[in-house]
């Protein structure tokens, strides 16, 4: 990993039209999870605009062909993050119908939802953010070493230095806070990129995690206009709090930076924050690799580090 907020002219106010601005993504493949909703809708709007042919992964197929109705060069195809079969599939038709994959972002996601089992029982904030992508990723490893200069976006959140990996309870058997289980869920973003990367750069496949910042958008569907007003996020009218939130074209520019920035060839493993790279944890290595083994083992995937 190479740290250096030096590189870039962007920052929090960035738009996905300015970091694209000269970069033309014709001919490039892209797939964007929950790309038909908040930050994932405005990235996929912005990689189809730039050129790229973009894939849109939906659990709900329908409801994304709506909200993308009118889009040029945007498919849509169906995919349960939450189930490793469903994963399989799309994979298995991803890789008959292109070649290569370019550009991966991990932007699906849920937050602080009631206390959910998928799969064979894992906790769902985990098994969605994370562990599906994880599956996702090693499923599609054929395209993206294909690509030759293939970029992977895992979208986390704002870091805690209190974040951590419940390791003698990562599935909250023993009890389960929603918030905690969100927070390890997005740690986990940041370790899951962390460790591609170092798997993947010698096959010219760059991964980061990027924080989006505060943005107001359906990912805060589980939460009680109560709950936000006491967190100071809205007043009781349900107004945001001046100068909180981004707009979702200025919180889904940092993502879209990481995909396409020429100017980040040379790093990767990064966490990316207002379209800047920042230094990580020294622990992050470490608890990155074991966040890899313990994935492959829940899952029964880990076709990237053998590869």
């Amino acid at each position: 990993m190479t740290s250096d907020t030096t590189h870039t002219m962007f920052g929090t106010h960035s738009t996905t039209g300015d970091v694209l601005a000269g970069i033309d993504l014709t001919g490039k493949t892209a797939v964007v999870t929950g790309g038909y909703s908040g930050l994932g809708l405005a990235t996929t709007l912005a990689l189809a605009q730039a050129g790229a042919r973009v894939i849109v992964p939906a659990r709900r197929p329908d409801a994304a062909r709506q909200a993308l109705a009118g889009a040029a060069g945007v498919e849509v195809d169906q995919l349960d993050l939450a189930d490793l079969a469903s994963v399989r599939a799309f994979a298995e038709r991803f890789l008959r119908s292109h070649p290569a994959l370019d550009i991966l972002v991990a932007s699906a996601g849920i937050m602080a939802c009631p206390e959910t089992r998928v799969g064979p029982g894992w906790e769902a904030q985990f098994a969605i953010n994370h562990l599906g992508h994880y599956a996702l990723a090693n499923l599609l490893w054929p395209a993206l070493t294909a690509s030759g200069t293939a970029r992977v976006v895992s979208v986390a959140s704002g870091r805690n230095p209190g974040w951590r990996i419940r390791w003698d309870d990562v599935q909250s058997e023993r009890g389960y806070d929603k918030w905690e289980a969100y927070a390890q869920s997005k740690f986990a973003n940041v370790l899951f990129a962390r460790h591609l990367d170092l798997l993947g750069r010698t096959h010219r496949v760059r991964a980061f995690s990027v924080n989006p910042g505060w943005i107001l958008t359906p990912l805060q569907r589980h939460l009680a206009v109560e709950e936000m007003v006491a967190a100071g996020w809205i007043d009781a009218d349900g107004t945001p709090a001046p100068g909180l939130f981004k707009t979702v074209e200025q919180g889904a520019a940092t993502q879209v930076w990481a995909a396409t920035s020429p100017h980040l060839d040379a790093n990767g493993g990064d966490y990316c924050v207002d379209c800047r790279i920042t230094d990580g944890s020294p622990t992050d290595s470490s608890e990155a690799a074991r966040l890899w083994a313990l994935s492959a083992d829940l899952t029964g995937l880990d076709l990237i580090d053998r590869a």
